[in-house]
């Protein structure tokens, strides 16, 4: 019998290099996919430069697959036309192949909520992206329920971390506390938001890609208690050594900041994620799987901010 392969699509975002170093860490034999050349992968780590966009390019993708990493998806604005095409595509590639699908969510189909989110809470978006994620999970699920193939879902929050350059912590938040300017959160500072760390959400698929009991099921991965923006922009500064300089960013002044800045408009159409309490319960995870450990705030900041200081360009402080 053949040793099995973990195959991670999007190998070179933030969620799919965190899986491809889970993996390797454990010694799976893992491949990693994406459309160029994958860069700084672990020793023994097999790549793929394809585009699973294509039906064509998720069958070769998912050769001989054991597990499938879902962890691809398209740029932000152009969610509705492109991610349930390209995750029709993954589905068709998995099932081919005969491997179980494990799918990188994240809470975007559960809408503005009260209190903390768990796999119990009613999935009623409000979002265009809120409704193309529960689309997408929907067509998962009914495919493994129909007998297509095997599937669990993870979800996770806003992410941080080593290779996370493209949330809103990468993107808002880190430059500027290492460039020594203001953040600019948006919305409010001094409401709970819950963040997951990339290195924890990897261990979280990879523990869903190898149990049994995930198949079928939608798991909230887990992350420590939620901060406040306010609080962990601070731990950043600290681990970076820099002042915490920050504000935040009223709804109207984000739809002028939209009118020039792609990113910044899409974030309008999920603005209650922060403008209200935002924050998760993991603990049918913890149950199903056993009590999980989680990496302290203060390592998992010191580690990102470590990270991109060696990894991204621009000035930093300290």
């Amino acid at each position: 019998m053949s040793t099995p392969l973990h195959v991670v699509l999007g190998a070179g975002g933030g969620i799919g290099s965190a899986v491809v170093h889970e993996l390797a860490s454990r010694g799976i034999r893992t491949r990693a996919v994406q459309r160029s050349p994958a860069l700084d992968l672990p020793p023994g780590v097999t790549t793929l430069a394809v585009d699973i966009s294509t039906t064509e390019g998720a069958h070769a993708a998912c050769v001989d697959a054991t597990v499938v990493y879902h962890c691809v998806q398209p740029p932000y604005h152009r969610w509705p036309q492109e991610f349930p095409p390209l995750t029709d595509a993954v589905i068709d590639g998995a099932a081919g192949a005969g491997a179980k699908l494990v799918f990188a969510d994240n809470l975007y189909l559960y809408g503005p909520i009260d209190g903390p989110i768990s796999e119990r809470t009613p999935q009623r978006p409000t979002s265009r992206k809120g409704a193309v994620r529960k689309a997408m999970a929907d067509r998962l699920l009914q495919a493994h329920n129909t007998g297509r193939l095997k599937v669990t879902i993870g979800q996770a929050s806003d992410y941080y971390g080593p290779g996370g350059t493209r949330s809103v912590i990468g993107a808002a938040v880190l430059p500027a506390v290492l460039g020594g300017r203001t953040v600019n959160w948006p919305g409010r500072l001094d409401v709970p938001h819950a963040l997951h760390y990339l290195p924890d959400i990897a261990t979280g698929l990879v523990t869903l890609g190898e149990r049994d009991e995930a198949d079928g099921r939608t798991f909230i991965l887990p992350t420590a208690p939620a901060s406040t923006p306010r609080q962990f922009i601070e731990r950043f500064a600290a681990a970076a050594d820099s002042s915490a300089r920050m504000r935040g960013t009223a709804k109207p002044l984000m739809r002028l900041v939209g009118l020039a800045n792609p990113a910044a408009r899409e974030l309008l159409d999920i603005w209650y994620q922060f403008n209200h309490p935002w924050t998760v319960d993991d603990t049918l995870y913890r149950h199903t799987f056993g009590h999980t450990e989680t990496t302290a705030p203060d390592v998992a900041a010191t580690a990102t901010v470590d990270w991109y200081r060696t990894h991204t360009d621009g000035p930093s402080v300290g």
